[in-house]
């Protein structure tokens, strides 16, 4: 039986979850690019598989539709918004993710952007680097108002390191009622925060959870995380309210298309990087070995 492995960095740090696959009689294939995958290049190359380890590629209808072998989707992460779940349940083939192995990694990336952002540390960094000796006045974290989007495991994760830190925790979630922390609607929230960090699902359609509407609601000066999803925030609604001012910062690990080359680059008060939430080496280990152990167990080895 064959299966793929799509994600773009699969067992570069361990070899363990290769193992599992060989010793399950599995043959497989990695991803030959080093990036995400397009939908044609999927299709090519779960051709005939039975199975995927898959990161982020597009998996809709029209891929789906092209690959009547396969049986199950081993998500290696978190989010499913690059499935078509709906048409993958009518099909038969079965969807499992990898919840709990980003949890730390992106929680503590979301803590250290927003102490990058409160003391300008990578914006310094640049301006010593071409030659500008300059400091800049920061701001503490302790007493900060912080809003939560989305309370799940990371959402809770990024509140409790939060709170011990002494920042002020409230949150925005329909789905979660937590008995240390008050919720509110996502306006209220917006405007009550200090500081906004988005761990949550992206709305169904096109609109984005964050545009034009609810930036101008959020507090003068005040800063903006994105390690949840790409497509959670209007990227050039954000690029005005930063360069307008209104907002103090901003920094995100994922956007609407990757690689990012759009206008936020060129601002000095926004952070970015290239979607490495998960990529701490000791998480990425346990997520590609959970994953190739739901692939297997989905598989019925």
């Amino acid at each position: 039986m064959r299966v793929a492995v799509t994600t773009s960095t699969f067992a570069e740090f361990s070899r363990e979850p290769l193992k599992l696959l060989e010793k399950a009689g599995l043959s497989f294939s990695l991803n030959p690019l080093g990036r995400k995958l397009t939908p044609p290049e999927t299709i090519k190359q779960l051709n005939g598989c039975a199975g995927v380890v898959a990161g982020t590629e597009t998996l809709d209808s029209k891929v789906l539709s092209a690959l009547p072998e396969l049986k199950v989707i081993s998500r290696c992460g978190t989010g499913l918004d690059n499935v078509d779940l709906v048409f993958a349940e009518s099909r038969g083939i079965v969807v499992v993710n990898t919840p709990f192995g980003p949890t730390r990694a992106v929680a503590e990336l979301t803590l250290g952007l927003i102490l990058d952002l409160l003391r300008q540390v990578s914006r310094m960094d640049r301006e010593l680097r071409s030659g500008i000796w300059k400091k800049r006045m920061g701001r503490l974290l302790l007493g900060k108002k912080v809003g939560i989007v989305g309370l799940g495991r990371i959402g809770g994760a990024v509140a409790d390191m939060l709170m011990s830190l002494g920042a002020k925790i409230a949150y925005s979630d329909p789905n979660r009622e937590h008995a240390n922390f008050e919720r509110m609607s996502l306006d209220a929230l917006l405007s009550w925060a200090e500081i906004i960090t988005l761990h949550c699902s992206k709305p169904e359609g096109e609109k984005a959870l964050v545009s034009e509407a609810e930036l101008s609601r959020m507090s003068p000066g005040s800063l903006l995380i994105n390690a949840g999803r790409g497509g959670l925030v209007d990227e050039d609604k954000l690029y005005k309210a930063l360069k307008s001012g209104h907002l103090g910062g901003a920094a995100l690990d994922c956007f609407e298309k990757e690689p990012y080359l759009g206008p936020l680059s060129t601002l000095e008060n926004v952070i970015l990087t290239p979607h490495i939430g998960s990529y701490a080496r000791e998480g990425r280990i346990q997520m590609e070995l959970d994953a190739v152990k739901n692939l297997i167990n989905a598989l019925g080895l």
